[in-house]
């Protein structure tokens, strides 16, 4: 059992962030026992899933849908939001790709012509 300090360590958050968690509903706000909140593993292992979940793209609201998929043993539908998760990091990357080949292609411009204006420049501002 930890307090809120040591639950938000753990899961390397804020407490605000903690907080903030329990108002959206996806982490329980335990009884306070002798004035302080205990939370116990399956907190930090609550928070760390919000965590990593984040970190692969879901939002807030899908979180808490996988949350609630996960207490109905919903399969089907956890994995049409992986998929689409999945797909959306998909595009994601083929705009990164395609502004990563347009800034080498200037950089190269740049580099083979010292006269006139910079087309690195010139290009953010037109």
């Amino acid at each position: 059992m930890t307090t809120i300090g040591g639950l938000a360590a753990a899961g390397r958050v804020g407490v605000e962030t903690v907080r903030y968690y329990q108002r959206r509903g996806l982490m329980a706000t335990p009884p306070r026992n002798g004035g302080v909140r205990r939370y116990s593993a399956d907190d930090v292992r609550r928070l760390r899933f919000i965590r990593q979940a984040q970190a692969a793209g879901f939002s807030l609201d899908e979180i808490a849908e996988l949350i609630a998929l996960d207490a109905s043993r919903d399969r089907p539908r956890a994995r049409e939001l992986a998929r689409d998760r999945i797909a959306a990091l998909d595009a994601k990357i083929a705009e990164l790709a395609a502004a990563r080949s347009a800034l080498e292609k200037l950089a190269h411009d740049c580099a083979a012509s010292g006269e006139g204006p910079c087309p690195i420049i010139a290009a953010f501002e037109g």
